[in-house]
C-alpha cells in the first residue's frame, strides 16, 4: 500500500479536564475523498482543526500530523470551511489569487491590485477547474452559497497545496449546490490527486460521493471503509440529515 498523503496518528486533544480526541488515527491518499461523519460533539471538527493546526493555546494537542511523509508545514494543508469567508467586496478573481498570499513577498500582497500576472492567470485556471471562469470580474457578494464555495475550492487550489481539508463545506447549501460542492470535491481529489478530507453531516452524500468513511463516536474511531456501509451507529440519538 503506498504511503498517505496525509497521516494522522495517535491523535489525542484536550481541553483542561476534557479529552476530546482518544488517539485518533486516519489516514488519507492522494486521490482520495474521506469523509468523516459522526453525530455533533464526537470530535469530527476538533479532527479537522488538529490536523489542520488550528486548535489553540487553550487546547492541548499530541500525537502526530505528516504531510507526504513530512510533519505538517504551514503551507501543506488548504482550508474549506461552512463559513465561507470570501471578501464580498473584492471581486471573485482577487479572492482567488489571495490563496498564494503564503508564497508571496509581503508587501506585494498587501493590495489586491498588487498580484502578478503569474498569480493572475494561475487563479484564473482554478476558477475554469471549478466551472467559474466566467463570474472572475463579478463582486463576490454576488455569488449564490453555492457558487460562492467553489470560489473558496478554487482559492484552495491557488494556495497548491496537496492536502485539502473541508471542514462541512455543504451544511449552509441547498441540496443541489451541495451535490454539486461534494461532486467538485471528489472530482478535484481525482483528476489532481489531492487527498480530500470532509467532515460532513450527511451520510447519504458520502455514499454517494466520498471514495472512504471515517466514523467517529466519543472522539474514536468505530468505522473505516466502504462509504455505503451502515453508519447508524455513529448517530444512536439523532435524526439523520437526509439530503434528497
Amino acid at each position: 500500500m503506498a504511503a498517505p498523503m496525509l497521516e494522522i496518528a495517535g491523535a489525542r486533544v484536550r481541553y483542561g479536564d476534557t479529552e476530546i480526541l482518544h488517539g485518533v488515527d486516519v489516514h488519507v491518499a492522494a486521490g482520495e475523498l474521506l469523509a468523516v461523519l459522526g453525530a455533533n460533539g464526537c470530535g469530527k471538527s476538533t479532527l479537522l482543526r488538529a490536523a489542520a493546526g488550528l486548535i489553540g493555546d487553550e487546547g492541548e494537542v499530541s500525537g502526530e500530523i505528516r504531510v507526504d511523509g513530512r510533519p505538517r508545514g504551514r503551507l501543506d494543508v488548504a482550508l474549506v470551511f461552512q463559513k465561507i469567508h470570501l471578501v464580498p467586496r473584492l471581486t471573485v478573481l482577487d479572492n482567488v489569487c489571495a490563496g498564494a498570499l503564503g508564497r508571496l513577498p509581503l508587501l506585494r500582497s498587501l493590495l489586491p491590485v498588487q498580484f502578478p500576472k503569474a498569480v493572475r492567470e494561475e487563479a484564473m485556471g482554478c476558477l475554469d477547474r471549478v466551472g467559474l471562469a466566467d463570474r472572475a470580474h463579478d463582486v463576490a457578494g454576488s455569488l449564490s452559497g453555492g457558487q460562492q464555495q467553489r470560489v473558496a475550492i478554487a482559492r484552495a487550489l491557488c494556495q497548491r497545496a496537496r492536502v485539502l481539508l473541508a471542514d462541512e463545506p455543504v451544511s449552509a447549501l441547498d441540496p443541489a449546490a451541495a451535490e454539486q460542492v461534494l461532486g467538485l470535491l471528489a472530482e478535484l481529489a481525482h483528476t489532481e490527486h489531492l487527498a480530500v478530507l470532509a467532515v460532513l453531516h450527511q451520510p447519504d452524500l458520502a455514499a454517494r460521493h466520498a471514495d472512504r468513511v471515517v466514523g467517529l463516536r466519543s472522539g474514536e474511531v468505530v468505522l473505516d471503509g466502504d462509504p455505503a456501509q451502515p453508519v447508524d451507529l455513529l448517530y444512536p440519538d439523532s435524526v439523520l440529515e437526509v439530503t434528497p
